[in-house]
């Protein structure tokens, strides 16, 4: 594999261009991203890029093969990686909700899910006995069908929940797009990653 001078990780899709525009903005240099199906960019001795998959973010970060990261609060409440959070970026809002059918007050048995850590400790801090059913395509559609009592799921304007007949019950976490870095990363290349969390913070 090639050496970098810093590797950063960064999830394809909805907050790839915003994550990609404020770490260059804060003056990081970036390879350009000339083919989308690439995983790895950039050259020898200069920043590389990876591109993952969300729940794949946090765990390059942490084991070290990339210094530093941007993911959704939303992936790190699923996570169990140790990872220093500095730096709310602001964008890619959206929220972790409970959704069910309409008027549907039966007693909750089952959960579907893309987050089955984070509605584990849910369950258990509000004393809910409840199997978690972990999917990754369309949550809403084990709800529609019947296969989870309720499931929990990013939502951001609601339009898809609406669309499919669903209601947001409550809202249990909110997130934007976070900056992570590896906490050994921060000790060995203190002299880089400092000033970039700190032009990162500025408004």
């Amino acid at each position: 594999m090639r050496r970098y001078l810093l590797t950063v990780a960064l999830p394809k899709g909805r907050i790839f261009e915003e994550a990609y525009r404020a770490l260059k903005g804060a003056g990081l240099d970036l390879p350009e991203v000339e083919n989308e199906r690439a995983l790895l960019h950039g050259e020898e001795g200069g920043v590389g890029l990876l591109l993952l998959r969300n729940k794949d973010v946090p765990v390059y970060v942490d084991l070290g093969i990339a210094e530093i990261g941007v993911v959704g609060k939303d992936v790190l409440l699923d996570s169990d990686r140790d990872l220093f959070e500095p730096v709310d970026l602001g964008f890619g809002a959206c929220r972790l909700s409970l959704i069910r059918r309409p008027g549907d007050t039966s007693p909750i048995r089952r959960i579907a899910t893309k987050y089955p850590l984070f509605t584990a400790r849910l369950l258990k801090e509000r004393g809910w006995v409840a199997d978690v059913v972990e999917l990754s395509g369309n949550i809403e559609l084990a709800a529609l069908t019947g296969l989870a009592d309720a499931v929990v799921d990013v939502v951001q304007t609601g339009a898809t929940l609406r669309a499919a007949g669903l209601v947001e019950v409550e809202v249990l976490a909110h997130s934007t797009a976070r900056l992570i870095v590896n906490r050994q990363a921060l000790k060995l290349k203190r002299d880089l990653l400092k000033p970039l969390i700190t032009r990162l913070r500025q408004p």
